[in-house]
């Protein structure tokens, strides 16, 4: 049985009636890839997500698993992190497209995600004066978290 501990039941309620909304199916594999997902503060690779997902679904190939991250990726429901090629939660499930600035660290593997309308912002007006239109972007940047910082000072 897979456990997906502290997970946030509000929010599955929230992609469930997006995705209604949206007229597209949250299939229960899509649904347990996401709990997955959500239940780490670390971002997964595909294969760790298979390993898990075999614990309830021992039928469950690789295929399975990149068609629901595909659909998540589709829906906003996550992100990719580029240079781990990992996926993590997207912290505001219910924006269907935005930029956001990942905080990866080196030493845990956690992974934040912030939202800076002012960063946006700069990145936009720094196109435009180039003739530039953004369609995607994505914005990682590696370095040590608050506790890994703190776990070195002891």
């Amino acid at each position: 049985m897979v456990m997906v501990m502290n997970l946030d039941l509000e929010l599955v309620k929230q992609i469930e009636e997006i995705c209604a909304t949206r007229g597209v199916r949250l299939t229960p594999q899509r649904k347990t890839v996401f709990q997955l997902i959500c239940a780490s503060p670390k971002a997964s690779s595909a294969y760790e997500l298979l390993e898990q997902l075999k614990a309830t679904e021992p039928q469950a190939k690789p295929p399975t698993v990149y068609r629901a991250l595909d659909f998540l990726l589709e829906q906003g429901f996550i992100h990719r992190v580029e240079s781990t090629n990992s996926f993590i939660q997207c912290c505001s499930c219910n924006a269907h497209k935005h930029y956001s600035h990942l905080l990866i660290c080196d030493k845990c593997s956690n992974v934040i995600e912030l939202q800076d309308d002012n960063l946006v912002a700069l990145l936009a007006s720094n196109a435009e004066k180039h003739g530039f239109t953004i369609t995607n972007h994505v914005i990682e940047s590696h370095g040590i978290c608050q506790s890994c910082s703190s776990d070195n000072k002891e």
